[in-house]
């Protein structure tokens, strides 16, 4: 197997790890609670069609009601109550045996006195805190004998104050009066009818147990309720019931591997749809495994954290920062790509939020403002504006779709903008986010182009200095292939910065190259071989020092293809000259490559060659610069250079007309001023 198959084998083996992976972890965290396919609320219209009932349920009552039920058992309950005749006999006891000082005259009044004692005890003697709860509420309580519980008037009940008032009312005679009172009585009245908490508990929670959930039933085949009908209390109770049923009907074993074997061919589909448009369309990120699985990784980043955070809050789902997902796709890749993975993440998190159309209608719109917001990142002022932008669209969006469905300004939630609001917050991270892509990942953002743009970093500074010749040439490349770039729709910025590094390798040896020469030609003492090696050797230098100062790889790529697989052909063509009957080894003589590989790769080399050329012109007319750009792109083409670009001719033509225009503006004639007569 050659290196091209093994390669094309091992891309073809991540792309279906990368599928599988992704699948898999979608599936696995995908909430399994169950829900109702209908949304309905009390006092508004069914939105659907006719509803019949499938299956016969019962009519659950609602949490109300049952406390209701229970309330009224606990009110309409007669409390037992425990006699305690020990006591009675106890105390009639004590009083007879601590009162023997009565003499035989005063016999008559001990007795009658003890006689209403006893009274008072068979009427019933209750704690005060018991009779204040009875009292208002109650009219009877039950008096437990034993086992026999006899009904008993609470009129009849006397607390020990009460006891002692009943006593002296009824003494017969002033005397008889006036010796209870010269007695403490309340030493010997206590309660003897105890509350029964044993008894009274298990009789309320016997009586709880027995209230039944259901409160009729509901036929399979019944009309339940048609479109456009107000969904009344009784309505609600049924709606809830026929919920209820089904979500505890779906935990059947084969309901569940229906279920199951629907997530999965559902998520098939959605990736599945994913990797047909990334083939199709953006065959150069289906085919880059680093792409393709920052891409992958960062769907899944936010469809399982929309997941795991849907199941702690109700509106959790919100909290998700998912506007990241289309800042970082349209940083390292392209809008459009950008909004087709939100598509598909908003298709697959949107099972977790609890109203799936509102968050299919706030996450598009987000995602839209991103990437529209956010064509060019190259300011972190950009991120911040983009990101107040993306509050204002939430918050906005959000108002809008209460008010069409709900049709009520007091139905917003406020705490949906808590949740925006910390949502928009996380955002602000992106730009570290960003920042650590750019180093795990080794792509490179616009922010990173415009720091690597500036003429005062180092490489570039050191170019300067050493190489002012070859610099000024690579800005002229830079400002020549940028406008070009515009032109055709590529990325002027990488293209702009890949033109100030696309020389750097001269600066190991600035003197063997025109620009940087001054009368003395170093060429001169060397053989044509020699100096094609060092003029060659400019890309090999090139590279070495982009690695040594952690370039990244996209710049890399214009320093290592500018020159493709050209020749040297100053050198080559004089040694053929003098060699007439040699067979010139033309590897002496060829740059390794490889070619250029993207548009910009292609536009740099044109642009390079251009501006070379354009040096060494003495006539600046519109037709010599025409004829130097047409005959240099010609030469590029008709030697395959800028085969493995996607470069059309249609591009090709536009680029044309860029560089000789812009060719025209550099080098129009000026007027010569006038010398001041002395």
């Amino acid at each position: 197997m050659n290196k091209g198959k093994l390669k094309n084998t091992s891309r073809i083996i991540w792309q279906t790890l990368f599928f599988i992976f992704a699948v898999s972890l979608t599936i696995t965290f995908i909430p399994r609670e169950k829900q109702f396919r209908y949304h309905f609320e009390e006092g508004k219209p069914w939105r659907y069609g006719l509803l019949t009932a499938p299956f016969d349920f019962p009519i659950y009552k609602s949490e109300q009601d049952i406390a209701t039920e229970r309330n009224n058992i606990i009110n309409s309950h007669i409390p037992f109550f425990l006699s305690d005749k020990d006591r009675s006999k106890n105390e009639l006891a004590d009083f007879r045996a601590n009162n023997k000082s009565f003499d035989i005259d005063s016999m008559a009044m001990f007795t009658q006195i003890e006689g209403l004692l006893k009274k008072v005890y068979e009427k019933g003697v209750i704690d005060i805190e018991s009779y204040d709860s009875l009292k208002g509420d109650k009219t009877k309580i039950r008096i437990k004998n034993g086992a026999i519980a006899t009904e008993y008037s609470i009129e009849n009940l006397l607390t020990p104050r009460m006891a002692y008032e009943y006593i002296l009312r009824n003494c017969q005679t002033p005397e008889v009066k006036e010796t209870a009172g010269s007695i403490n009585l309340n030493l010997y009245i206590e309660p003897n009818i105890i509350y029964d908490t044993e008894s009274n508990n298990r009789t309320i929670n016997q009586q709880i147990d027995n209230i039944q959930p259901t409160a009729g039933m509901i036929q399979k085949g019944e009309r339940i309720i048609d479109k456009g009908v107000i969904v009344t209390p009784e309505i609600y109770r049924v709606l809830s019931s026929y919920e209820k049923e089904t979500l505890k009907n779906k935990v059947d074993i084969n309901e569940g591997w229906y279920t199951l074997s629907g997530e999965i061919l559902l998520v098939l589909i959605i990736y599945s749809f994913l990797y047909l448009y990334l083939a199709l369309f953006r065959k150069r990120i289906f085919n880059n495994i680093r792409q393709l699985s920052l891409l992958m990784l960062m769907i899944l980043i936010i469809v399982i954290s929309s997941y795991l955070l849907s199941q702690r809050w109700l509106l959790g789902v919100y909290m998700v920062p998912f506007a990241v997902l289309p800042i970082i796709v349209v940083t390292f890749m392209d809008t459009r790509t950008a909004l087709y993975a939100s598509i598909v993440a908003i298709m697959l998190s949107c099972w977790s939020s609890p109203f799936p159309i509102e968050y299919v209608l706030l996450q598009l719109i987000v995602s839209m403002t991103a990437i529209n917001s956010l064509k060019e990142l190259t300011k972190r002022s950009q991120m911040f504006r983009s990101i107040v932008l993306m509050f204002v669209a939430y918050c906005t969006t959000y108002v809008a779709y209460v008010l069409m469905t709900e049709g009520d300004f007091m139905k917003i939630n406020v705490s949906m903008f808590l949740f925006l609001g910390i949502n928009c917050f996380m955002l602000l991270f992106a730009y570290i986010f960003i920042y650590m892509i750019e180093k795990l990942w080794g792509f490179t953002s616009n922010v990173m182009l415009v720091e690597l743009a500036d003429l005062n970093s180092p490489l570039l500074k050191t170019l300067s200095e050493k190489c002012p010749g070859t610099f000024q040439h690579a800005t002229q490349v830079a400002n020549l292939a940028a406008e070009a770039a515009k032109a055709i729709g590529a990325n002027a910025l990488l293209v702009r910065t890949g033109a100030l590094y696309h020389d750097i390798g001269k600066s190991a040896n600035p003197m063997f190259f025109t620009e940087n020469q001054h009368e003395i030609n170093p060429h001169k003492n060397l053989s044509y071989k020699e100096s094609a090696r060092i003029i060659i050797s400019h890309v090999k230098e090139g590279m070495k020092l982009a690695k040594s100062y952690h370039i990244p790889e996209s710049i890399k790529g214009f320093i290592a293809t500018h020159h493709g697989v050209s020749k040297a052909k100053y050198f080559y063509t004089m040694y053929k000259n003098e060699h007439p009957e040699e067979e010139v080894d033309e590897t002496l003589f060829t740059y390794e490559g490889p070619k250029p590989r993207t548009k910009e790769e292609g536009i740099l080399m044109i642009a390079d060659i251009v501006e070379a050329k354009s040096r060494s012109l003495k006539d600046f007319s519109q037709e010599s610069l025409s004829r130097i750009v047409n005959g240099t792109i010609d030469d590029i083409v008709a030697e395959g250079q800028l085969s493995d670009t996607p470069l059309t001719f249609r591009d090709v033509t536009e680029i044309r007309k860029v560089l000789i225009g812009r060719l025209e503006a550099i080098f129009h004639p000026r007027i010569s001023y006038p010398e001041a007569k002395r």
